[in-house]
This record gives structure tokens, sequence and C-alpha cells, in this order.
């Protein structure tokens, strides 16, 4: 048995941990005319709202529509309440990414409380962080990029 302990390899050995590296502009880019060009709203919405809030992805995947529409527009503004720090975070929200969010909750028929990524699974709840994580590995993928450091 202390064999077994000795051995005792870290979860995290020859993997990056801490943050990610920042996609460079010209991946953002390449990731967002994909995703134009298959007319994926929620996804070019998701994709744009992350880059735009800064939010964390347990954050940003519990944002409701409440949070960054007033009534059937996009704010200009939104505040989130983060989840880790209990802290308000203020974020300007961009023309571009208003009009991808507008899109999307127009053609997803979301209603105000509803959350603004919904799960394909149970309506009333969210994608989930692993779900985010997932999203964004393929963007990555899709561009010829490694997924890992970002």
């Amino acid at each position: 048995m202390k064999d077994a302990l000795r051995h005792h390899e870290p979860w995290n050995k020859g993997k990056i941990v801490g943050r990610k590296a920042p996609l460079k502009l010209k991946d953002v880019w390449a990731i967002r005319v994909r995703l134009q060009i298959r007319r994926s709203l929620e996804q070019l919405a998701l994709l744009d709202l992350g880059i735009h809030s800064t939010l964390r992805a347990c954050d940003l995947v519990k944002v409701r529509v409440r949070d960054v529409c007033h009534g059937d527009r996009a704010a200009a503004r939104a505040t989130v309440l983060q989840q880790k720090t209990q802290r308000p975070v203020q974020f300007e929200i961009a023309g571009g990414t208003r009009e991808a969010l507008e899109n999307w909750i127009r053609q997803a028929s979301l209603t105000t409380d509803a959350y603004l990524f919904p799960t394909r699974r149970d309506g009333g709840n969210h994608i989930s962080t692993r779900q985010y994580a997932r999203i964004v590995a393929k963007w990555i993928a899709e561009i010829g990029l490694n997924s890992a450091p970002y």
C-alpha cells in the first residue's frame, strides 16, 4: 500500500494548468467566418459574448436573456454577478455582438427569463461549462490549431 502512495502521479502532470492563452485576432475571425457561413447563430452569439464580456465560462453559460436585453433589443451594456467573487462585472456589448444576440434570441424564441444558451436536453437549464469547453475546442480544431493551449 505504501508503494502505491509513493508512486502516485499528480492529476495535472504534463497538462497545461491555469489560465489558457488567448486566441489571436486572426483566429477569432477565422472561427467567426466559419460560424457565419454555417449560419450557426447560437455559436456565433456564444463566441461574440464570450470575447466581449470576458466572463469566466461558469458565468457565461448562466447568462439569461434579461441580463443582456431590454425588451427585444440587446443592451449596449450588461452587468452579471460573478459566481466566484459574488461581485458584479459590467461590460460593453459591441454592435456586432448585439446583432448576433438578437438574431439568436429571435431564432430560438427565447423568453426573458430563459438562459441565453439553453441545453438541448433540459430546456429550462443552461449548457454546462464542460459543453462550452467542447464547443470551443471544436472551433479551435476547425481552424487547424491544437486546442490544448487555448
